[in-house]
């Protein structure tokens, strides 16, 4: 039985910390993020994380940052042999990194090399990546440069959204944490060294960069479709107003018409020209409006004919 402090904050690290809980190792303590303001009335919310780890009656800590001497003694006083991280927001110093027995380990929701950084489903999706997966690796100074530890791979599908992706990595991350643990415990585990000639970079998102571009094909803007749900959410601009694209597929008509023209509206969707290939939206948002089905508004509000900028 290892004993073990875990450290995450969203819903993607939830599935682990239960996995750990039903593990037989020992949970002594959970660092998360502190409370944060959220919803229309912005009052202060526990983390996904935070609220597991209550409901199972394991201590949860929430400093701002962990490396005051303060967190640190703290840190060491529990005798640790292992720290757990997945998505838990701050970076790590050496002396954190240093404190338990065997260091700390990180859930990271990429095939690393590849796809270092913040954003890794998101990157692998806009990419047209076949495959992503999760990997296990001791945490290291660098962004995601440890050594590799395990990994596990899945297809990423032709419709498949960030959200979906997201949903499948956080299983299959929980289901990886346990069997690596056997292993380590064990001592049956070999570090992989990375390859940084392979690395690539997972920048963090903006709200910016999910404005569709109709100058680009249809494959291009459909993969950001599926990459930018549920945020920032891909967004082009109709008559001076923002309308937000949450589902598309590609069409196999080709046409020259100009990039961003809605050539057709009906009940097969929005049909809209870019760069010689078809975009068919299937579910879109109008401001300040509910997400609705593209095919529904085509009675009410027929837009063939007009032009996205």
């Amino acid at each position: 039985m290892l004993k073990i402090i875990y450290a995450g904050t969203p819903d993607f690290a939830v599935p682990t910390l239960e996995s750990l809980l039903d593990s037989g190792h020992q949970v002594l303590a959970v660092y998360t993020q502190p409370d944060r303001p959220a919803g229309r009335g912005r009052k202060l919310q526990p983390s996904p994380v935070k609220s597991c780890a209550l409901k199972h009656g394991v201590a949860v800590f929430q400093p701002e940052s962990i490396r005051e001497s303060a967190e640190l003694e703290r840190l060491a006083g529990f005798d640790a042999d292992l720290m757990v991280v997945a998505a838990y927001g701050l970076i790590l110093p050496i002396s954190v990194l240093d404190t338990p027995r065997l260091g700390c380990i990180n859930i990271h929701a990429s095939l690393l090399p590849r796809w270092r950084g913040a954003a890794p489903i998101q990157r692998a999706i806009l990419a047209g990546d076949q495959k992503t997966g999760i990997t296990i690796m001791q945490m290291a100074e660098g962004l995601d440069t440890g050594d590799m530890l395990a990994s596990a791979s899945l297809p990423i599908g032709p419709n498949m959204t960030a959200a979906d992706l997201h949903q499948q990595l956080k299983i299959l991350g929980a289901e990886l944490l346990v069997k690596t643990l056997t292993s380590l415990e064990k001592g049956a585990l070999e570090l992989e060294h990375q390859d940084n000639s392979l690395a690539t970079y997972a920048s963090k998102l903006t709200k910016q960069e999910a404005r569709v571009d109709w100058t680009h094909d249809a494959e291009t803007i459909q993969r950001q479709v599926r990459a930018y749900v549920p945020w920032p959410v891909s967004f082009t601009q109709l008559q001076g107003e923002n309308l937000r694209i949450w589902a598309a597929s590609i069409d196999c008509t080709h046409n020259s018409s100009r990039p961003g023209e809605i050539l057709e509206h009906s009940q097969g969707g929005l049909f809209v020209s870019c760069n010689g290939s078809v975009l068919r939206i299937t579910e879109l948002q109008f401001a300040g409006k509910k997400r609705c089905d593209a095919a529904e508004v085509s009675n009410a509000r027929n837009l063939g004919g007009l032009q996205f900028d």
